[in-house]
């Protein structure tokens, strides 16, 4: 049996707005620009007090929360990612 072999991440850069109650339709409006296949769909659960989005990927379809982090991948894949994981994966890029 062989040892698995260490990678690391390639420095990429990405796009990502963290998800609020105010900016779901903007998000929304914003995976819509990008492309015309997003699959990037505002809901609104059952107690109607918090945004919620579906993220159809291609590992099936996520939910999104407020306070989750929406990327856009360097193909242009749009994707959910918690706040946790995110900070501890991404840094912002200095303008």
């Amino acid at each position: 049996m062989s040892n698995p072999k260490m990678f690391r991440k390639l420095p990429v850069e990405i796009e990502a707005k963290q998800l609020s109650v105010a900016n779901r339709n903007d998000i929304f409006n914003w995976a819509k620009a990008c492309t015309p296949l997003a699959r990037v769909i505002p809901c609104v659960p059952e107690d109607g007090t918090a945004a919620r989005m579906l993220i159809h990927t291609l590992e099936g379809t996520m939910k999104a929360e407020v306070g989750d982090w929406i990327i856009r991948g360097v193909q242009g894949e749009f994707y959910p990612c918690k706040p946790d994981i995110f900070e501890a994966t991404y840094e912002a890029v200095s303008e």
